[in-house]
């Protein structure tokens, strides 16, 4: 008789989709068709309104520069976190993760107090003219936050899974620091970079808890679109919080998407290479 290679296949597979089913899908599939319920017409003047144009406006550009904050920053201490070993080494290793255990309303009260204008680090930017609290630049402070573990944590196990005979080989072929990371080290990081990316950008479009503290939450100026839709529930408008969610779901499928499609070309081009 043929074993399964796992035992218990269609049992685990069974609750595995249940489970995928009854928590993503479902509520998925019914912020979808809450959506869906409106017309047309309805859809798009809901969607395409001032201040739900202005709400995605912030998002998404604050999005984008705490992604390439993310992308800069976290690579840096991924690659510090895995090369080096100093004092504290575990402590600074700890405390990447501590954005997935911290509440995010709690972090939202912690980043307010420390940029406000008489905060520890808002203090000595006010008195350089920078404001950061009720800003952009304070939301973009709380995405890069929030959304930073998911650079580190994709990106530290390929760099601790890299042969080092690679490097050894070119450098005893006279390649410099630079050249070594630019034409061995970083094609081989480069589908983890993306999958970090792709999930620091999703996480920073969804982010609420972190940010409507230090955001000000002014429409038309520091409002991000998850705030929106919470409003338009707090009114019970539960077709315009859907509406507007949907292009939340939908630009989050679009950027993982093109992410995947990114990956597998790199993937290819690493293989050929």
């Amino acid at each position: 008789m043929r074993r399964n290679v796992l035992p218990g296949l269609r049992l685990s597979l069974g609750v595995t989709l249940l489970y995928v089913g009854l928590i993503v899908v479902l509520p998925l599939a019914a912020l979808v068709f809450k959506a869906a319920s409106l017309g047309p017409e309805d859809y798009w003047r809901i969607v395409s309104s001032s201040r739900a144009l202005a709400s995605y406006r912030v998002t998404v550009l604050c999005a984008l520069g705490a992604t390439l904050f993310n992308l800069f920053f976290g690579l840096g201490l991924a690659w510090v976190l895995t090369r080096y070993r100093f004092p504290g080494w575990r402590l600074v290793d700890a405390m990447v993760d501590l954005p997935f255990a911290l509440p995010t309303a709690v972090a939202g009260i912690a980043l307010t107090a420390l940029f406000t204008t008489n905060g520890w680090f808002g203090s000595v930017l006010a008195d350089l003219g920078i404001k950061v609290a009720y800003t952009p630049l304070g939301i973009m402070i709380a995405m890069c936050f929030t959304s930073l573990p998911f650079i580190v944590r994709t990106v530290q196990p390929v760099l601790e899974d890299l042969d080092p005979a690679l490097e050894e080989a070119a450098q005893s072929l006279g390649g410099s620091d630079w050249t070594i990371f630019r034409t061995i080290i970083l094609p081989l990081l480069t589908p983890a970079i993306l999958a970090g990316l792709s999930l620091s950008f999703a996480r920073s479009l969804g982010e609420f808890g972190a940010i409507i503290f230090i955001a000000g939450n002014q429409p038309m100026s520091t409002e991000i679109t998850a705030l929106l839709v919470f409003i338009r529930l707090e009114e019970y408008d539960y077709q315009a919080a859907a509406a507007i969610s949907s292009v939340l779901l939908f630009t989050a499928f679009l950027m993982l998407a093109l992410t995947n499609w990114m990956q597998s070309r790199a993937l290819r081009y690493t293989v050929r290479n």
